[in-house]
């Protein structure tokens, strides 16, 4: 059984922002595999189902992005699932936008999210599915203020294709194995 958690933020006003890309990808990911998230629990929304012959939970904490390690570490427990068999998906800054990273293990990389993962684990074995929003053109920007704006209506339409890529990206990392997903998207 494996655990995917898409990081985001609750709530009306943070959709359509960059931070949201998790919660995008989990959404979409449901939908692709015909899983309902509309189960609340630890802290989340979460659903069962399968992809292929494997047991998935698919889930969004309810928690803030930067209080999300509680929730992932309920889900874990009541569901038995192993930090190794966890996969993590979210936005990444240092990225430029659309551009998929794909880590076995390793530190949170600045992200706030991820980092709570890491502390509530105690570790950071786990893999997590990036996908770049890129660090705003005005450099006096404060990333926090950016990952936070609402996308515009050309922005929109760019998100949706890196939803797709990561989608994609997610696809094959379950299907062939992380090697295959890492060889395949980290040329793009």
């Amino acid at each position: 059984m494996r655990l995917v958690v898409g990081l985001g933020n609750p709530g009306r006003s943070y959709r359509w922002t960059r931070h949201n890309m998790g919660f995008w990808l989990i959404e979409r990911f449901a939908k692709e595999l015909g899983i309902d998230l509309s189960r609340r629990g630890f802290q989340s929304v979460y659903g069962r189902g399968k992809m292929g012959n494997e047991e998935v939970i698919l889930a969004k904490p309810l928690t803030y992005m930067n209080l999300s390690g509680e929730a992932v570490r309920r889900l874990l427990q009541f569901f038995k699932v192993l930090p190794e068999n966890l996969v993590v998906l979210h936005d990444d800054l240092d990225l430029p936008f659309g551009k998929i990273r794909i880590r076995l293990r390793g530190g949170h990389g600045g992200h706030q999210g991820v980092k709570s993962i890491v502390e509530a684990l105690g570790n950071g074995g786990f893999v997590r599915l990036k996908v770049g929003i890129g660090r705003p053109s005005d450099r006096t920007q404060d990333p926090a203020d950016y990952v936070l704006a609402p996308l515009t209506g050309g922005e929109k339409e760019e998100f949706k294709s890196a939803v797709e890529q990561g989608l994609q990206a997610l696809e094959v990392l379950f299907q062939e194995g992380p090697q295959a997903a890492m060889d395949k998207f980290h040329g793009n």
